[in-house]
C-alpha cells in the first residue's frame, strides 16, 4: 500500500512539473530554424524522345542548408515557409545515353507554404503535422561535359512546378527559447526538361521528382 502510495504521490507531482513547465510556443510566437537537409528525389521518367525511347533518366540526392519561418496563429496552428536551393544531376540509365552517364544540371529553388497543427503545446516535446502548396523554381540548367561532347553545344531548359506537400516533424525544448528540430517533407514536383542540341535536335524528358526531404537542425523562438 506503502508503494502504491508513494508512486501516486510521484505521479502527480510529475504532472504538475510538466503542466508548470513554460510553453515551446503559443500564438504570436515567431519560430526560426536552421536545419540540415537531404533531398531524396523519388524520380520516375518518360523517355528521352524522340531520339532515345525506352532510355530514361536517374536524379541523384543533396545536402545542403534550408531556413524556415513559422508564425503560430494559435497555440497549436502554424504556418511555415521554407527557403532552400539545392542542386542536382540528371544521368542517362540505360542504352546510349547511360554511357553518356550524366547529361545535364540544375540548382532547384522549391519555396513552400504548410499549413501545420502542433500537438501539445505545453509540452517540452512538440510533434507536428502539416500540409500545403510548393512552387519550384528550376535555374542555371546546364548541360554536362559529356553531352556536349557527343551532341554538341546544347541549351537545356526546365519547366517550374506547382504541387502539393506533406510533412511531419518534432520540436524538442533545450531552452526556454531554443529547441531541436526534426522533419521530414514529401513534395510534388513534376518539370520537362527540353535539351535542344546540335547534332540531334530537340529532345526532351518528363520528370516526376517528388522528393522526400529530411531534415535535422535547431530553432529558436522569438
Amino acid at each position: 500500500m506503502r508503494k502504491i502510495t508513494k508512486f501516486i504521490t510521484l505521479a502527480a507531482a510529475s504532472a504538475v512539473a510538466l503542466s508548470a513547465s513554460p510553453v515551446l510556443a503559443k500564438q504570436g510566437d515567431v519560430l526560426v530554424r536552421v536545419r540540415a537537409i537531404n533531398v531524396m528525389p523519388n524520380e520516375d521518367s518518360s523517355s528521352i524522345l524522340p531520339a532515345f525511347p525506352g532510355e530514361d533518366v536517374s536524379v541523384n540526392n543533396s545536402f545542403m542548408p534550408e531556413v524556415d519561418i513559422t508564425y503560430m496563429a494559435t497555440d497549436n496552428i502554424g504556418f511555415e515557409l521554407i527557403a532552400a536551393t539545392t542542386k542536382h544531376h540528371a544521368s542517362g540509365k540505360t542504352g546510349t545515353t547511360g554511357t553518356l552517364g550524366r547529361l545535364a544540371s540544375t540548382w532547384v529553388l522549391p519555396p513552400t507554404l504548410t499549413a501545420q497543427y502542433h500537438f501539445a503545446p505545453e509540452g517540452k516535446i512538440r510533434p507536428y503535422v502539416g500540409a500545403g502548396v510548393n512552387y519550384t523554381i528550376f535555374y542555371n540548367e546546364e548541360a554536362s561535359d559529356a553531352l556536349t561532347g557527343a551532341v554538341g553545344p546544347t541549351n537545356v531548359r526546365m519547366s517550374d512546378s506547382f504541387g502539393w506537400a506533406a510533412q511531419a516533424g518534432v520540436d524538442i525544448e533545450l531552452s526556454e527559447r531554443v529547441f531541436l528540430n526534426l522533419d521530414v517533407k514529401y513534395i510534388n514536383i513534376d518539370t520537362r526538361a527540353t535539351f535542344d542540341t546540335t547534332a540531334a535536335g530537340t529532345q526532351t524528358v518528363d520528370i516526376d521528382l517528388n522528393p522526400l526531404v529530411i531534415g535535422v537542425g535547431l530553432g529558436m523562438k522569438f
